[in-house]
């Protein structure tokens, strides 16, 4: 992929985790952290909602099905890691529920929330 092949990846993907942030807000979540980045990887967005965060894994696709298809499992491993190591780092949430969900950014439609969308 060439250099401005890549900047406009890059700037679609900071639009859909603008509107997935948008989205998950409007529905309760609070955002706790945006493009997390340890050693261990990066997570699009971290939210909370009462006793439960969630790391969120945001795809941006023309459709649907390439969207959710998207999180491979080396992409997974990564995000549990890097969950761990916030999670290290932020003591003050070892109580609550850990989950990993994904964001389905597509064109035209509204993103879709997918809860428990991997275990670890």
């Amino acid at each position: 992929m060439s250099a401005s092949g890549r900047r406009a990846a890059e700037r679609c993907g900071q639009r859909a985790e603008r509107l997935a942030a948008f989205a998950l807000r409007l529905s309760g979540w609070r955002i706790m952290a945006r493009r997390w980045r340890s050693k261990a990887g990066e997570i699009d967005l971290v939210v909370r909602r009462g006793w439960l965060i969630a790391s969120i894994e945001v795809k941006a696709r023309g459709d649907l099905t390439d969207a959710l298809e998207a999180v491979s499992a080396r992409q997974r491993a990564r995000i549990v890691r890097a969950a761990s190591s916030f999670l290290a780092q932020h003591p003050k949430f070892a109580n609550l529920g850990v989950r990993f969900d994904a964001m389905a950014v597509t064109p035209g439609r509204w993103p879709r929330h997918i809860a428990d969308a991997w275990r670890p």
